[in-house]
């Protein structure tokens, strides 16, 4: 309780003695204060400029009163800015002879004007505690004054010693809020039972027995917490911005890559296009030659049959002059000679066709634009998919129930043209089979004449997911691209022994990629599950059970669709697509 007493007493002192200053200061300059108030026009806040006296007893610029009052014309009220007093009719004003010469010696001596307007505090600015009439902005507030003051009644606070231990803060309206409203004292103590902020009163009687510290401890303490807070956030900060830039810079690599193939693409269609006006060309071409050369044998052969025409019609005239001899002898003399006629020409090899010629050139023409369309539409949707399959911002997370694998599955079937003679096809193309004998397959390019392999027809690109059974020793299921060797060694087209493929070996437990083996943890299994995310990179192999197992993951960037591959080296094993 001494304690107490004496911290009480202290900060009466305190208090007592600053508003002992504060007052000697404003008596020290009330005098210029209110001529500087009273001097000054309330409308332009300068000193009056012939003054002028309203009946209700305010002063204002002569210039100023008027130009107010003219906007009021038109209603037959004038007012007073200030008491807003009522005129009827507008007053007639005369200047202040008195004020004026008042006004002129006031600045003689140094009266200064009025602050600009924008010094003053307004609604939302914290006013000056000491000013009298329009009060002064406030610089600063202090928490143990408990009052705020503008630039020049703070000046005390600088100047006398016991006012320069104050806590001077940037001005606050919330200064009452530091005021306990049980004792009236100044709130220095925080009480971390009750999580509130107490006065010294309250923690000997309230409080009493609570966990209570300074206010200025407790601060310390919670600046400790708020810098940790504050570095998370600066980390989170820091983090985000990172990915900020690599979503800039995915940003980037989208244009590029989208321009990049509209580019491609466009080539691509200037050469089809190309090739197509070059095919146009080649057929008009070979119409226009065949044209010239039948015609020209059709001109020949009516060339030769107006000639024997001629002939025959110059045959005839002989005839029927002979016809008309009178002389039997010479009739007879001259008769083998003109009756013998030469051989004509042969009229069954002439075959009219009317409008048919060039028919069977445009049928096979229209035959091939229907093929062309069918594959355009066929290979369409392809690049439809590929197109919208496009997911750059956020990759799917991988599932993790088969259902949800499920949810990416695809009908997949082997391409014949790719498969080695030693297998064999069955179900739709769904499954193969190790054979001992040759296949009688037709040669192909893209047949795999040394790996006993086979391709699937389709592509995967975006997220797709199937699964395969697999019976028997030696079997192996890859992802390849297509442009993988055919023909080559056994380094250049086996699957997983190059940078092409990646296999995973169900007998012995393995994975392959570019010829580097890895072991595969999990228990064997006939049934794998291969999901693909082509964008994200990801390639996952399963062991289906009642439960998805993962055998093997792989994370890489793929540049080319891929195609699912068998590899079978023993007579009799199997490999299928499950239907799901």
């Amino acid at each position: 309780m001494i304690f107490k007493s004496a911290e009480t007493s202290f900060i009466f002192e305190e208090v007592k003695l600053t508003q002992s200053l504060l007052l000697r200061g404003e008596m020290e300059q009330k005098g210029v204060q209110l001529d500087r108030e009273t001097f000054s026009c309330s409308i332009c806040l300068d000193l009056l400029k012939d003054p002028v006296a309203l009946p209700c007893g305010h002063n204002y610029c002569m210039e100023c009163i008027k130009v107010h009052w003219d906007g009021q014309d038109g209603t037959g009220v004038y007012s007073c800015p200030l008491c807003m007093k009522k005129f009827i009719p507008r007053p007639v004003l005369d200047k202040n002879t008195m004020l004026a010469a008042l006004v002129e010696e006031l600045k003689k001596t140094g009266l200064q004007a009025a602050p600009a307007d924008h010094c003053y505090a307004g609604p939302e600015d914290v006013a000056c505690d000491v000013c009298t009439g329009r009060k002064l902005k406030a610089v600063k507030s202090c928490l143990v004054c408990l009052a705020s003051y503008c630039e020049k009644h703070l000046q005390p606070h600088y100047d006398v010693a016991p006012l320069k231990k104050h806590k001077l803060v940037n001005p606050s309206k919330k200064l009452q809020e530091n005021i306990c409203s049980l004792h009236d004292e100044v709130m220095k103590m925080f009480c971390r039972t009750d999580r509130q902020i107490i006065c010294y009163l309250c923690s000997v009687e309230e409080h009493k027995d609570h966990d209570t510290v300074s206010a200025a401890a407790e601060r310390t303490e919670r600046q400790r917490e708020l810098e940790g807070s504050r570095g998370n956030v600066q980390q989170k900060i820091q983090d985000r911005q990172k990915d900020v830039k690599l979503l800039q810079q995915e940003v980037e690599d989208i244009n590029q890559s989208a321009e990049k193939t509209l580019e491609g693409n466009e080539k691509l269609f200037t050469q089809l296009m190309s090739l197509l006006q070059e095919r146009s060309r080649d057929v008009k071409q070979e119409v226009r030659s065949q044209q010239e050369t039948q015609v020209s044998r059709v001109k020949e052969l009516q060339e030769k049959l107006e000639q024997e025409i001629a002939e025959l019609k110059r045959k005839d005239a002989e005839l029927e002059q002979l016809s008309h001899t009178e002389d039997h002898n010479e009739f007879l003399h001259n008769y083998p000679s003109v009756s013998a006629l030469s051989e004509p020409t042969d009229s069954s090899s002439i075959h009219i066709r009317p409008l048919t010629y060039f028919q069977d050139v445009t049928a096979a023409v229209s035959e091939a634009r229907d093929k062309l369309q069918q594959v355009l539409g066929e290979e369409w949707k392809k690049i439809s998919v590929s197109v919208n399959e496009v997911d750059v911002l956020l990759s799917q997370p991988e599932p993790k129930t088969r259902a949800g694998f499920l949810r990416y599955s695809q009908e997949i079937t082997l391409d014949p043209n790719t498969v080695n003679r030693q297998m064999l096809l069955s179900d739709g193309n769904r499954k193969v089979t190790g054979m001992n004998q040759n296949q009688s397959y037709s040669d192909h390019p893209d047949r795999f004449s040394e790996c006993c392999q086979v391709l699937s027809r389709e592509s995967l690109t975006g997220r797709c997911y199937f699964e395969v059974e697999m019976r028997g020793r030696r079997v192996e299921v890859a992802v390849a691209y297509k442009n993988i060797n055919r023909t080559g060694c056994w380094m250049e087209s086996r699957f997983g022994c190059n940078n092409k493929s990646w296999s995973l070996d169900c007998s012995n437990n393995s994975f392959r990629y570019n010829n580097i083996k890895t072991p595969v943890s999990g228990p064997p299994s006939s049934r794998v599950g291969v999901y693909l995310d082509h964008s994200a990179g990801t390639l996952s192999f399963y062991s289906v059970s009642e439960t998805m197992t993962l055998l093997h993951r792989v994370q890489t960037t793929f540049t080319q669709p891929l195609h699912v591959g068998f590899w079978i080296y023993s007579s009799g094993s199997t490999a299928e697509f499950v239907r799901v």
